[in-house]
């Protein structure tokens, strides 16, 4: 079989494994879920299980992630990225189930996270460790990385189109139609399975109010304030994830966050596990009771006091989430997302109404989703298309559109980046739909270093440097010190009067004909820097050195666009 039809038949296999995870996840949760709270947790009255279950559910995962996998496999969509950018799409064999295991058990005992993340990340490790295991090119292998990571969302969602929009918008920089047949595979094959062991029913089913006109204003105002809520989503996070990063003590931040969660959930119950409980319960139009589970329940007695007290809950679920994962939880930011954007919306839609306006709750708490999604992770068409396809609210597309795209738009004012991209991009790892930055970011400055180059010390004669020039073609010699550090640079062109005067051999040492080179590559330099040296300076070839100053060898222009050409030529869209 050709490398194509191999693609084709194994991204159908990596669906059907995507889904299969997918229904084990989701089934592990709600089982341990069920067995700890007996049932949903807005009818519970057992709150001291809020202030214990949590932490204990992080530990869990703490000792898993420290004593058996031994690897930090949180953050999953980003660490996809990043095996893309860096690591040629390679993601180790243990994050196949992983990420399952632990997550199950950090949900499930009521960490605030999603389930989301962790099974991307576990249906891209299928994907390339299959794709790996074959013995496919790092661009198909790339290819079913992402049919992993699509038909992950698919299964999770039962959402197919969901799948392939989630792949092309975040994970893979560079989609063709000849790509776009194994994506298309694996998420009708994950979408089967979920739907033949959970049901076709979609996974926030609920009665829509019909789509008016009048309305459209309200869902601007939606879309506006779910842009702008959506720079503290992202920027909280990570100025509170670097704070708690700080703490070194794995098990004093274990005790500090499970602390804080518990406290948090103890007094807003819709922060416990996922909150799709409370989410539910939102769709169907129905105020959350809450007044005998937390000890705020009496703002719910007050009819601004309701929208009062899940403006609270909106505002510390990123601080819930947080501490879950910062604490040794395994779980993502996707379904955190969602929830925020229901409560968003809802909040919104009722503060509206309360000042005389009359809108359909129902609707805003839907297009909240995908408001606050499509700035997050800005990703606007895999948020319209998701939001439609897990409530069968079609009949929304129009301010699903509309709202996402006043929420992207919004945010792009202030934010280039989602909250996946964000770090990756600051340290020069992040892949792009610009194919010539992709390359930039998936070439390899290491891999280009030559030190054919012979090195000469700085006291030496020109005698000795005649002697080196007879046994090389070298253009150049390298000058060092007597401690190997790099001084300049000796042109053979630049010297050759010297060379044929033997009379000036012993007179004339290398510091009389050394240069100084017009830049210097350090080792591990990102490569859009390299080429920002070379378009500057005009140089042909520029030394490398360590941070010790210490000469590695050089880099010739000629070398690294023979390089860019053929990385270019891998992730090109024609096969």
């Amino acid at each position: 079989m050709s490398e194509h039809s191999r693609l084709l038949l194994l991204s159908f296999i990596v669906g059907v494994l995507s889904g299969c995870a997918a229904v084990i996840l989701d089934g592990a949760i709600e089982l341990i879920s069920r067995l700890l709270m007996g049932g949903s947790i807005l009818e519970d009255r057992g709150g001291w299980r809020f202030l214990v279950l949590p932490g204990v559910g992080m530990l869990i995962s703490l000792f898993m992630l420290k004593y058996v996998v031994r690897d930090n496999i949180g953050h999953g969509v980003t660490k996809v990225l990043l095996a893309v950018s860096r690591n040629e799409s390679k993601i180790r064999p243990h994050n196949m189930w992983s990420s399952v295991l632990t997550s199950s058990f950090t949900i499930g005992f009521g960490g605030s996270v999603g389930a989301e993340a962790p099974i991307v990340y576990t249906g891209a490790a299928i994907g390339s460790n299959i794709g790996r295991v074959c013995g496919l090119s790092y661009r198909s292998i790339t290819i079913l990385l992402g049919c992993g990571a699509a038909g992950a969302v698919a299964g999770i969602f039962k959402a197919p189109l969901a799948g392939v929009l989630f792949t092309m918008e975040i994970l893979l920089f560079n989609v063709s139609m000849n790509s776009m047949l194994p994506l298309l595979i694996s998420t009708i094959s994950a979408t089967v399975v979920s739907y033949v062991f959970r049901g076709a029913t979609p996974v926030f089913a609920c009665a829509l109010t019909p789509f008016s006109l009048g309305n459209i204003p309200y869902y601007v105002v939606l879309g506006v304030a779910a842009g702008v809520f959506s720079l503290y989503f992202t920027n909280g996070t990570l100025w509170l994830e670097d704070r708690l990063g700080h703490i070194r003590n794995v098990y004093l931040r274990w005790f500090l966050c499970a602390f804080g969660l518990g406290v948090l959930i103890f007094l807003f119950p819709p922060l416990y596990g996922q909150g799709y409980d409370s989410l539910n319960a939102l769709l169907a139009g129905q105020d959350i009771a809450v007044e005998g589970s937390s000890v705020l329940g009496f703002m719910m007695r007050s009819s601004w006091g309701v929208p009062l007290f899940f403006l609270l809950v909106l505002f510390f679920k990123i601080v819930a989430m947080t501490l879950t994962n910062s604490g040794g939880g395994v779980g993502g930011t996707f379904g955190p997302t969602l929830f925020a954007g229901a409560i968003l919306g809802f909040v919104v839609s009722r503060c509206l109404n309360l000042a005389g306006a009359d809108v359909p709750e129902q609707n805003f708490v839907l297009v909240g989703m995908a408001a606050l999604m499509a700035s997050v992770m800005q990703s606007p068409m895999t948020a319209i298309f998701l939001i439609a396809e897990i409530s069968g609210g079609y009949e929304l597309l129009i301010p699903l559109i509309l709202t996402a795209t006043v929420s992207f738009g919004t945010v792009r004012i202030f934010e280039r980046y989602s909250i996946y991209t964000k770090r990756i991009a600051q340290s020069g790892d992040l892949l792009t739909h610009d194919s010539d930055q992709a390359v930039l970011t998936l070439l390899d400055t290491n891999s280009l270093i030559r030190d054919k180059y012979p090195k000469v010390q700085i006291d030496a004669t020109l005698r000795e440097v005649v002697d080196i020039v007879s046994e090389t073609d070298a253009a150049v010699l390298a000058v060092i010190d007597s401690q190997g550090r790099f001084q300049g640079m000796v042109d053979l062109a630049a010297a050759r009067k010297y060379l044929f005067d033997s009379d000036r051999y012993d007179s004339v040492h290398v510091y009389n004909l050394m240069e100084t080179p017009p830049e210097y590559i350090y080792y591990g330099e990102k490569m859009g820097s390299v080429m920002n040296k070379f378009d500057k300076t005009g140089a042909w070839r520029l030394p490398v050195i360590d941070e010790n100053r210490r000469y590695l060898g050089f880099i010739s222009k000629s070398r690294l666009l023979t390089a860019y050409r053929a990385e270019l030529k891998e992730i090109s869209l024609d096969d």
